[in-house]
């Protein structure tokens, strides 16, 4: 019995010698371990695994969430579709209620995501290197519109 597919069933890349990723394609085995945040970016936890339907089509994810350390974490499950991919990182905004003296160093961010601390003359220039999802291979973070505690409520998911 063959159980290999058929040359024809095969998508090619562009090179003609197999398949290759496509923009929008992810590991299975990298959504493992992304975090999942809800609305108001607060994390309330991390996908643990996926649960594929016959056809091989994604039907659900299991969350984790609460414990420490996979110690007393609840799993609960979530439609796929419930879930909102996102591959840019968590934006988090924080207050501070100090100033900084006169003669601290100026520190700007450019719009090609690089930082400059001016002092006096002198100007440092750093620069973030981002990696996209599609070249990982996997999202940054999921949303669920949810709080911890809600899912923490759910019925759990017994492996």
């Amino acid at each position: 019995m063959n159980l290999s597919p058929a040359v024809s069933d095969v998508t090619w890349g562009s090179t003609g010698h197999g398949h290759t990723h496509n923009v929008g394609e992810w590991r299975a085995s990298k959504l493992a371990g992304v975090d999942v945040y809800n609305e108001a970016n607060e994390k309330i936890g991390d996908i643990n695994d996926v649960i594929l339907d016959r056809s091989g089509k994604v039907a659900k994810v299991i969350l984790g969430v609460g414990g420490v350390l996979g110690l007393g974490e609840h799993y609960v499950v979530v439609g796929f579709d419930k879930l909102k991919w996102v591959d840019q990182p968590v934006t988090s905004t924080t207050a501070s209620t100090t100033s900084a003296p006169a003669n601290a160093p100026a520190t700007t961010s450019a719009p090609d995501g690089t930082t400059r601390t001016t002092t006096g003359a002198a100007t440092t220039t750093t620069t973030t290197t981002t990696t996209s999802a599609s070249t990982r291979w996997y999202p940054d973070h999921a949303v669920y519109n949810a709080t911890k505690d809600e899912l923490k409520a759910m019925p759990e998911f017994k492996y």
